[in-house]
């Protein structure tokens, strides 16, 4: 698939933040986005333990049944520093990488990370949503930024998750009991939508299946190296 060249890639934090300042305005959250989608791919990134070398990994999946489509790892080493808000300049090249070499184009990118919701309202979910321009969210496993209440125990309870008094997510519980997820809007996309799409695509974990199979595989091919 194609991902478009917006950029190159910065290499310090004062380049990353411009590179942020001018893609931001791209951001398309006007509409609900995709009420029905065919495929889906989940995007995530392992570390090798006390190294910057990673393996970045997207899995296609078919949205009705969760059967994979197609997988893409790419392995490679960290080159941007540790900065908080600009995390995702670390794995945006292997993760570029490994969706070019995709066949199939999907519908969806679901991200193991964040959009909206982060310090500089341009997490890696909505990154990627502009270099793609697909539809693209972010489910966090942990809270970044703002602040919430508890939302209920059954599955599918929701709470806004606010900061500076804007709704920049939704803290979702996906299974019942269990410790909830944090949903943000990347890119052509609304927050009812992105809650419904992470909701379907867990239907049996707290994490969704684009997750959980994006990530076997990462490890999968560490493990390997």
């Amino acid at each position: 698939m194609k991902v478009r060249a917006l950029h190159s890639w910065p290499e310090t934090p004062q380049e990353a933040e411009a590179v942020q300042d001018r893609l931001r305005p791209l951001l398309d959250l006007d509409g609900p986005g995709p009420a029905e989608i065919e495929t889906v791919a989940g995007l995530d990134v392992s570390y090798q333990e006390g190294t910057d070398r990673l393996a970045a990994a997207v899995v296609v999946l078919d949205a009705a049944t969760l059967r994979q489509v197609e997988e893409s790892v790419v392995i490679g080493t960290a080159t941007f520093p540790y900065v908080p808000g600009l995390f995702a300049f670390r794995e945006l090249p292997a993760l570029v990488e490994a969706l070019e070499r995709l066949t199939v184009v999907p519908d969806l990118l679901v991200c193991d990370g964040h959009g909206l919701a982060h310090p500089r309202r341009f997490g890696l979910a909505c990154h990627l949503g502009v270099l793609t321009g697909l539809p693209s969210l972010g489910v966090g496993k942990t809270r970044l930024v703002g602040e919430y209440l508890p939302p209920a125990r059954a599955r599918g309870s929701v709470s806004d998750l606010v900061d500076g008094g804007e709704v920049i997510g939704r803290v979702l519980r996906t299974q019942d009991g269990v410790r909830p997820v944090f949903v943000s809007a990347g890119h052509r996309i609304d927050l009812d939508t992105a809650c419904r799409h992470v909701l379907a695509l867990s239907p049996r974990y707290r994490l969704p299946e684009t997750t959980r199979r994006a990530d076997r595989l990462s490890r999968r091919a560490l493990a390997a190296e």
